[in-house]
């Protein structure tokens, strides 16, 4: 209970106070809403009568079955240390709780998605049937993975797609076989343990990354 109510006092001290106001009559039942939010893009569907579902990191539910605490919105606290926790679920928030103070885009992956968007009915439906606790991945299942299936059928992100192609840039490359072959030359120098086994496998892992620069 301690823990609870000490966390409770850190997210309402970080909470926005901006109260942005949107213009409901932008959006129509099974429209992706799109926003910016701390260190990524956050996606959800759009239901209607200003309520949109989203897949979102939350630790509260994890900590306490108050439901009235649990329904509020999500603060970027709270997001962060659910991410940590792999603890999330889809919910139903207002726009504004979901937008959290940021401009919203609408069917934006519409321009980025080869396969056509279904019948925008047929979208809300998806997303109001995954309501609930779900397991979550960072990397694997995510809030894109989530409306990507729920408006084209096919749960991918492009976000992650993006992340993993430039951690490979950066691990699988020249410059890193270099790094890779000098931190086991200087290993095997200060532990005095040059044999032809610490050798073998300096020489393997360095040729391996250059293989698959």
């Amino acid at each position: 209970m301690f823990l609870y109510q000490l966390l409770s006092f850190f997210f309402a001290a970080s909470k926005k106070e901006e109260d942005s106001s949107y213009d409901l009559s932008l959006y129509k039942r099974g429209d992706l809403l799109e926003v910016p939010r701390t260190l990524f893009t956050h996606f959800g569907i759009y239901l209607g009568d200003n309520r949109v579902a989203h897949l979102i990191p939350d630790i509260l539910p994890a900590i306490t079955k108050d439901k009235s605490a649990i329904a509020k919105m999500v603060t970027n606290n709270r997001l962060l240390m659910g991410v940590l926790t792999k603890v999330a679920s889809v919910r139903v928030d207002s726009v504004a709780d979901f937008a959290y103070g940021s401009d919203i885009l609408i069917n934006h992956m519409d321009k980025v998605c080869s396969q056509p968007p279904l019948d925008g009915d047929e979208v809300a439906r998806r997303a109001e049937k995954l309501l609930g606790s779900v397991t979550y991945s960072l990397l694997w299942y995510n809030c894109e993975h989530y409306v990507m299936y729920c408006r084209y059928g096919m749960a991918i992100s492009y976000q992650t797609y993006q992340f993993c192609t430039t951690v490979r840039k950066i691990v699988f490359s020249r410059t890193s076989s270099y790094l890779t072959a000098l931190c086991g030359v200087c290993f095997m120098l200060c532990l005095s343990c040059v044999t032809p086994l610490t050798v073998l496998l300096t020489a393997l892992i360095s040729f391996t990354i250059w293989m698959a620069s």
